[in-house]
């Protein structure tokens, strides 16, 4: 396919033919971007060229998330502090201005970053950039101060399985550091898995218990999922950009571009639209988390919370008798353990890990049995067991069913194949009168047919009505 044939078909602008033809990092002045900062919408980038044409490039999801509901998490409201004179505040001054620098400048810092990635510039990148730096710089305020809470659990899992540690930052294009973030396709977590591939990666999903949400285990088997990427394609942006949209995504678009070239840039026109954005987004980010300082960002400053450890238990229990037991705030557990969607740890199922302040495992274990019996009628309340009601209501319908008999003349041919005879069973408080008048006979009748001397019947056993 000529490039006359992709504007055409594909509606690819002339931004996309100057990434086919050159590294926009040294393009020729004729294909240059002049990018405009003025977009209203917040879910998009528009990247306008020379002759006016734009491309709209989809901004990531997570970014677009409002910054009040980032700070209501736990974690934030407790341990979060835009406040430079809160205790170990950083005593941060920043002017609330953003510089602008030149090309040069943003393609020497990012040289800089030690990284074994290829992060380099170009105009869609600085777009990226500009964003972070100017309309969401107190949403990087917040992540800069969040990233204490997460990036030591993103390292450990990166190094585990000696992949570059910038990979640490891909959780803040995915779910702008909210362990609990459901995107509008279904993906959640820190690491934004989709049921299937979290499953495939070991993390359970079920009614009860999503580890898409837990950090520690989303972050091994996230540092998997991209060891594995790597090994397919060679090329850490097409890992970046796989992880976000599928390999087979990502396999369709280097055939269309010709199957020759395993090169993000190369393949760029043939990408979903929000794919065209996600490495650039990286590389900003990576960016904009080292150079804040420059751009007059001041991170909020962030308490570590108190140590932790886990207890394992092999009973249900409710997140709500641990709290009450151990007199702990409910919201502090429940954010320490976010995998658990419905506050109950399935301990019966499997064993399951419950991660609690250092302080109180201890506490935890001493007291088990008055936290397991703590209301557990109430907030565990599921029958093992029931009893179906065989009483033969007073009305019966008279529509026929789809055989054409009524539920009258189903009742009168079981009557009359069991000989006649019919048992119900006694309800608690019911008397000989009360089954007499139900089933339309009399005491008498019920004492003789059951072989009854005096008024004394028992709730729960048969007695016979006919």
């Amino acid at each position: 396919m000529n490039i006359t044939a992709i504007l055409q078909n594909r509606r690819v602008r002339l931004f996309s033919l100057s990434l086919i033809i050159c590294n926009l990092s040294f393009c020729p002045a004729w294909a240059q971007i002049e990018v405009e900062d003025d977009e209203i919408d917040d879910d998009e980038i528009t990247v306008t060229d020379e002759q006016g044409n734009e491309e709209e490039i989809e901004f990531p999801e997570a970014m677009t998330y409002d910054l009040d509901s980032l700070m209501n998490q736990y974690m934030s409201q407790t341990y979060l502090s835009s406040d430079p004179s809160a205790p170990d505040g950083n005593d941060c001054n920043s002017k609330n201005e953003n510089p602008v620098y030149t090309k040069e400048e943003y393609i020497d810092r990012l040289s800089r970053i030690p990284s074994v990635m290829e992060l380099s510039y170009n105009d869609v990148v600085r777009k990226f950039i500009d964003r972070y730096t100017g309309r969401l710089r107190y949403t990087v305020s917040y992540m800069l101060g969040a990233s204490n809470f997460y990036m030591p659990i993103f390292e450990e899992a990166l190094e585990a399985y000696q992949l570059p540690l910038e990979l640490k930052y891909l959780p803040v294009i995915e779910s702008a550091l909210n362990p609990t973030a459901v995107s509008r396709v279904g993906a959640t977590g820190l690491w934004q898995f989709m049921i299937g591939t979290g499953k495939a990666y070991g993390l359970q999903v079920n009614s009860l218990v999503d580890e898409r949400r837990d950090p520690v285990k989303s972050s091994y088997a996230a540092a998997r999922y991209l060891r594995d990427l790597y090994r397919i394609f060679g090329d850490w942006n097409l890992v970046i950009a796989a992880y976000n949209c599928g390999p087979e995504n990502i396999n369709k678009a280097i055939h269309r571009a010709g199957g020759e070239k395993k090169d993000y840039w190369h393949i760029y026109p043939y990408l979903p639209r929000e794919t065209r954005g996600y490495v650039p987004a990286f590389i900003a980010a990576n960016y904009v988390m080292t150079y804040y300082c420059d751009h007059n960002i001041c991170p909020m400053t962030a308490r570590l919370p108190a140590k932790t450890d886990t207890v394992v238990v092999n009973r249900q229990v409710h997140v709500n008798q641990i709290a009450a037991v151990l007199n702990l705030d409910e919201k502090m557990i429940r954010a320490l353990n976010p995998e658990y969607r419905h506050d109950v740890i399935p301990g019966n199922s499997k064993p399951s890990v419950i991660r609690l302040p250092l302080n109180d495992v201890t506490r935890f274990i001493d007291s088990q049995d008055s936290i397991f019996n703590y209301n557990a009628s109430e907030l565990l309340a599921k029958r093992a067991e029931v009893e179906i009601n065989d009483d033969v209501p007073t009305f019966v319908s008279k529509r026929k069913s789809s055989r054409g008999r009524t539920r009258a003349t189903r009742n009168r041919r079981t009557s009359r194949a069991s000989g006649g005879s019919k048992s119900v069973t006694i309800r608690k408080g019911d008397t000989l009168g009360a089954i007499a008048r139900r089933n339309g006979t009399t005491v008498a009748k019920l004492k003789k047919l059951n072989g009854i001397r005096g008024n004394n019947i028992q709730a729960g056993k048969k007695i016979k009505v006919k």
